[in-house]
C-alpha cells in the first residue's frame, strides 16, 4: 500500500511538472509569435551619451512620429533604448549580437543595423538619416 501511495505520489509529480513546463512552453511561442508581427527598433547605448548619440535616438523617434503614427500607438512599431551598462540588458545585446552603441530594426528573425546612418547624419541630415530608417522599416511591415 505504501508503495503505490509513493508510487503515485511520484506519478502526480511528474504530470504536474510536464503541464507546467508545457505551459510555460506556449507562452514562449505566443511571446515569439507576437514579437515576430513587430518591428522593434533598438537603440543600444552607454550611460555618458555625447551630442551625436542623443541626435540618433531622438532623431530616430521623430522619424517614427512621421512615417509610422498608426502603428507606433497601435504597437506594431516599438521603440526600445536599451543601456548597456545596465546588467539586465546583457542577455538582449548577447542575443542581438550587440557589443557598443547600435541601432537596429528587428523583425522576427530579420535585422537591419543603421548604426553608421545614424551617427553620420542624425544631426548633419537629419531627412537622410529619416530615409534610411524608412528605407529599413518599409520591407518588414
Amino acid at each position: 500500500m505504501r508503495n503505490t501511495l509513493l508510487l503515485l505520489t511520484i506519478i502526480s509529480f511528474i504530470f504536474v511538472a510536464a503541464s507546467c513546463n508545457s505551459q510555460v512552453q506556449e507562452e514562449k511561442k505566443q511571446e515569439q509569435l507576437a514579437n515576430a508581427n513587430k518591428v522593434e527598433i533598438y537603440y543600444f547605448h552607454y550611460t555618458r551619451r555625447c551630442a551625436t548619440c542623443n541626435a540618433v535616438e531622438n532623431e530616430t523617434q521623430e522619424a517614427l512620429k512621421k512615417f509610422y503614427p498608426t502603428q507606433v500607438e497601435s504597437g506594431d512599431i516599438v521603440f526600445i533604448s536599451i543601456n548597456l551598462e545596465e546588467e539586465t540588458n546583457d542577455a538582449l545585446a548577447k542575443k542581438l549580437m550587440v557589443s557598443g552603441q547600435t541601432l537596429l530594426v528587428v523583425k522576427g528573425d530579420r535585422k537591419a543595423d543603421l548604426t553608421v546612418d545614424g551617427f553620420k547624419y542624425a544631426r548633419s541630415s537629419p531627412e537622410k538619416f529619416h530615409a534610411s530608417i524608412k528605407t529599413a522599416i518599409d520591407p518588414m511591415l
